[in-house]
């Protein structure tokens, strides 16, 4: 590979910072027992990580390294099903509101020093209980207590269940508790650490934190009393987990072409030719060095249109609304502008990936259609150069001056305002923009996540509704749907209320984002999700004179 001088540059700054973190971590392991090169998995984390208390785990660096160190309940696995996890097993009342949760008895808390001694303990109820009461806490503070926004009550019935009652029934709950937030953590250790909990983290998951230099490094080490097993073996294969904290792309993409990091989780402009095609295939001379996985990613990257605006106002019109989703490619905007990454939203607001979707038909490229509608438009209205403002931020100017392009040539008049992110969203959440470039990242794993963006009692500021969408029978078929315990009959509602957005178009889906992961040829087991999660307990590395 040719590097010009700015990139030696990088380079250089980047094998110092290696070497100089290497030293450190090689001095914090004097007294350990050694272990390979190929035992020690490397990242980097570019935006930074602030805290390792899942209850304050929200971004997306501080979720990938607490669900190493953390357990709860519930798991989701790779295809988003909910599974065991601290709770071997659950019972669900009747009337969905009360679940029961039989709890292990092999779980331990990490081995820790507590006064003066070395100490470790099962997990009983008792902790999830005090786990929950510090979630809601308000002198806590933590931004995950709205998972629990649905619970009456919960308790610990005795040592080895735990009890969950909901105010009503809410089928997508167990995924919710799969989120990081609802971890398992010791009483004594959160009150004897305080607030620096968040950098003295003890759970019960396959990796301890064992060196955290902030800013610099951060180091797990394997929980030898890990409980989980894959084929009798014990989970996790790894020694070690070594995170490091470059904050500039080009240097971590240098430090993974040269092999000093496992993986690259992000594309960044700065670098995606050099690496991918533009059909977005690796390019030949990484083919055999690096293997690349893409997933369907539960975000929807969509233009919203504002329902309340002046009904003199172009999108007010179902006409122009249509006109719109049908009036631009697509297949060639991913192509070209995203090098393949993601898919042509050719269905409905609920993204791929996700059990209910169900290949609902959306709009496809239909220019004569487009005109055909404009052209009904002016007609009926009298507005002959009806013209609209589509509001965006500068990371999503190209695909939104690519659709302002082709609506022109079409006879609407497409205006396009780039603000800055945060203006953005203050403006859209106070209705002030009459079409606005919005995504929706689940939550959780239910497409009840996606389609609450159209209920009318969600309308923001009470809600996620940014469009303001109101319809009757669709706020029918959610309120039913909530309330339906079976999935499959669950499902199917779901599919009539995304039918409802795509027949009356308060949004323009643009596409459904992919995970796309880049790894050395010599890791194993490492395998992607549509929630993006860094599942590390499953993954191997071989030496790479073997492949």
């Amino acid at each position: 590979m040719r590097i010009n001088s700015k990139y030696k540059a990088y380079f250089f700054i980047g094998k110092m910072y290696l070497f100089i973190v290497g030293i450190l971590l090689l001095s914090c392991q004097k007294k350990q027992s050694k272990y390979t090169e190929n035992q020690v998995f490397k990242y980097n984390e570019h935006s930074n990580i602030t805290t390792l208390d899942p209850a304050f785990s929200r971004k997306q660096a501080e979720i990938w390294a607490t669900n190493q160190l953390f357990n709860g309940l519930v798991q989701l696995d790779n295809n988003l099903q909910v599974k065991p996890d601290i709770a071997k097993s659950w019972q669900i009342s009747e009337d969905g509101k009360t679940i029961d949760f039989t709890l292990r008895n092999d779980v331990y808390f990490h081995k820790h020093v507590l006064f003066g001694k070395d100490s470790t303990r099962t997990v009983s109820a008792k902790d999830f209980e005090y786990s929950f009461h510090r979630l809601i806490d308000k002198n806590v503070a933590s931004p995950g207590k709205w998972v629990l926004n649905n619970v009456a009550y919960f308790k610990a019935m005795n040592d080895s269940v735990f009890q969950i009652q909901l105010k009503k029934a809410f089928p997508p709950f167990l995924g919710l508790l799969t989120m990081k937030y609802c971890s398992v953590v010791p009483k004594e250790i959160v009150e004897y650490y305080g607030s620096e909990f968040r950098s003295n983290p003890i759970g019960t998951g396959p990796f301890y934190k064992k060196m955290w230099i902030e800013n610099t490094k951060l180091v797990f080490r394997k929980n030898t009393n890990y409980y989980e097993k894959e084929n009798g073996k014990q989970l996790p294969f790894l020694e070690a987990i070594a995170i490091t904290f470059l904050p500039d792309k080009q240097s971590e993409y240098l430090q993974f072409v040269q092999g000093n990091l496992d993986i690259l989780s992000s594309i960044d402009a700065s670098y995606k030719d050099d690496l991918l095609t533009e059909i977005g295939e690796l390019r030949e001379k990484y083919k055999g060095k690096i293997t690349m996985q893409k997933s369907p990613y539960l975000n929807t990257e969509y233009l919203g249109f504002y329902a309340e605006v002046d009904t003199k106002y172009p999108s007010a019109s179902i006409l122009i609304r249509k006109a719109v989703n049908y009036g631009f490619d697509r297949k060639k905007m991913i192509t070209f502008l995203r090098n393949g990454i993601g898919t042509p939203a050719l269905n409905g607001f609920v993204p791929k990936g996700l059990p209910s979707f169900n290949n609902l038909k959306g709009y496809d490229y239909n220019p004569d259609k487009a005109r055909e509608l404009i052209q009904q438009y002016k007609k009926e209205t009298g507005n002959i150069n009806p013209e609209i403002t589509l509001t965006t931020n500068a990371q999503y100017l190209d695909l939104c001056e690519f659709i302002q392009q082709e609506m022109n040539n079409l006879g609407l008049k497409l205006k396009v305002e780039v603000v800055p992110p945060s203006v953005l969203r203050q403006a859209k959440s106070k209705g002030k923009l009459p079409m606005f470039r919005a995504s929706w990242i689940a939550d959780y794993p239910d497409a009840e996540n996606y389609l609450s963006l159209f209920y009318s009692k969600f309308h923001t500021p009470n809600g996620s509704n940014y469009t303001h969408f109101s319809n009757v029978t669709f706020d029918k078929l959610y309120e039913k749907s909530i309330a339906t315990i079976n999935n499959e009959a669950r499902y199917q509602l779901y599919q009539k209320m995304d039918s409802i957005v795509v027949a009356e178009a308060p949004v323009v889906n643009l596409y459904y984002d992919e995970v796309t992961m880049f790894s050395q040829n010599n890791v194993r087991g490492l395998v992607i999700n549509p929630i993006n999660l860094l599942q590390l307990k499953r993954v191997k590395k071989e030496s790479k004179d073997t492949n």
